[in-house]
């Protein structure tokens, strides 16, 4: 495959967008700020879940593998210990559904070791099953170098194929792979007959505080089960998601959640870091959607880029349009401000240094984040977030604020060189002016994905150059969209600072 990198084509049409992005006539302004220093990655902002799996560290957010010493530290009983004994309830249902469970484990082909483990269920007598997909994420992008296998509750194991894929809520649909006949040589039907959870049908909604279980194999350690209440759907999540009051550990993800009648509710597939009891569910409806889509699907053969790249694409066409949609939103920073996103899709957080009497220099920050991302197998992709810092200087001169506030702008990392998942960024920077006729200092950033084509990153930094001693630093960070949403985004925040001054 070619690499985006290496096209002339990409980079002149790169070039030839940035430039005109940024065309504006010159601003009759003497520069006060150095140039935007590209030395290193950007750092992501952390993000609030983390996915069920036992993995080894593919990506920032991935737990460690249950074979490496950080899991081996920790012993199954803390696991057991985070969770109440389960009530007679609970216990019913795990064993009512005992039999319907599996581990789903993805192993390297060269070494037979494993790579990643998660939970699944089967949903069909003919031995159809769900998890999660960024359980089976390296069979799906390098089925040359993995195969995945399921293991019983009894210990039985049996290949599984890959049927169909839903990145954007984090499924994946699996069968049983065909039984070979062994003295003819080629693949027959399987005969075997598996016992499947019922889903619960959408026109039977849950109730706040109705009791669900979970089901997995936390940890590898063995088939358990946690007990919770349903909390309704996840305030500003980008996709629904059910807000499980009820624990989940490593390895239970692509797990079902079940109600008091052994019906699936949802799928286990994240975890709120630094929190007790705050877990979260794929609703049963994208499992239903899932089925009927992969049903009768051929097993897939080779890599699944095309079809992360679809799904993708149709991702940040959603995301752009809610965002260019919304409810135009501004924020205050002393003279300045600057655009936020529509608190529908996000919430902003903010900090500073109290203004004394006897400071120099004082400070506002803010940052603003859109629960967006969806994993790909190569990191998380999807999101975006906006980070603000506002300057007030009134005992320095110009020249030491500008020194200050040039030296701040300069920090700004910019990842320079390209990696096997993206290459290096493409930049312009030029003055241009907001909407309020406001003077800024902007530099327009680009990097594109090597195995999803069509799809960049964008980072749009942005500042205004108006007044001796004060001063608002914006960033835009979006991953994961096509290059003319690219613009579309790069445009709209730009146009969004303003000053009262300027006006």
């Amino acid at each position: 495959m070619t690499h985006c990198s290496s096209s002339p084509l990409w980079r002149n049409g790169l070039a030839l967008a940035l430039a005109a992005l940024l065309a504006a006539p010159a601003l009759a302004q003497a520069p006060l700020l150095q140039a935007a220093s590209p030395l290193a990655a950007e750092a992501a902002v952390p993000a609030p879940t983390a996915p069920l799996t036992n993995a080894a560290p593919t990506a920032p957010t991935a737990p460690p593998a249950s074979g490496s010493p950080a899991a081996a530290s920790q012993p199954a009983a803390a696991a057991a210990a985070e969770a109440p004994p389960p009530s007679p309830d609970a216990q019913q249902a795990y064993m009512a559904a005992r039999d319907k469970l599996v581990q789903i484990r993805t192993l390297r082909r060269q070494t037979n070791t494993q790579s990643s483990t998660g939970s699944g269920f089967f949903v069909s007598e003919d031995g159809l099953l769900i998890t999660n997909y960024h359980v089976v994420s390296q069979l799906a992008l390098e089925p040359e170098r993995h195969r995945a296998v399921l293991v019983s509750v009894s210990g039985q194991e049996a290949p599984v194929q890959l049927l169909a894929i839903d990145v954007l809520h984090d499924l994946a649909l699996l069968r049983v792979a065909p039984a070979k006949d062994s003295s003819a040589g080629a693949e027959g039907a399987s005969e075997r007959r598996y016992s499947a959870l019922p889903l619960r049908p959408s026109s039977r909604p849950l109730s706040g505080g109705e009791r669900i279980f979970s089901l997995g194999n936390p940890l590898d350690v063995g088939f358990a089960i946690t007990e919770g209440t349903y909390n309704g759907l996840v305030q500003r999540s980008f996709y629904p998601r059910i807000f499980f009051g009820g624990t989940l550990n490593p390895g239970m993800s692509g797990g079902p959640a079940i109600d008091t009648q052994g019906r699936v509710v949802g799928v286990n597939v994240a975890k709120q870091l630094g929190a007790e009891q705050l877990s979260f569910l794929v609703p049963v409806e994208f499992v239903e959607q899932l089925l009927a889509q992969g049903r009768e699907a051929a097993p897939v053969k080779g890599a699944m880029h095309a079809e992360v790249t679809r799904q993708l694409m149709a991702h940040q066409k959603d995301l752009v349009d809610r965002v260019l949609s919304g409810s135009s939103r501004t924020e205050r920073y002393g003279p300045y401000r600057v655009p936020v996103p529509s608190e529908t899709l996000a919430r902003c957080w903010g900090d500073g240094r109290e203004r004394r009497s006897e400071s120099l220099f004082d400070f506002e920050r803010s940052q603003c984040r859109i629960d967006s991302e969806v994993f790909t197998g190569d990191g998380d992709v999807g999101g975006l977030g906006m980070r603000y810092e506002a300057y007030d200087a009134p005992r320095l001169s110009p020249w030491q604020f500008a020194h200050t506030y040039g030296a701040s702008f300069a920090n700004e990392p910019m990842r320079k060189r390209g990696n096997r998942v993206r290459t290096g960024y493409e930049c312009r920077e030029d003055f241009v002016a907001g909407d309020a006729k406001l003077p800024l200092r902007a530099v327009v950033c680009m990097a594109a994905y090597r195995k999803f084509s069509g799809l960049y990153d964008l980072t749009v930094l942005a500042v205004s150059v108006d007044q001796p001693r004060q001063g608002v630093l914006g960033r835009l960070n979006v991953s994961a969209v096509s290059f003319d949403n690219a613009q579309r985004l790069a445009r709209q925040y730009l146009q969004g600072f303003s000053s009262e001054a300027a006006q």
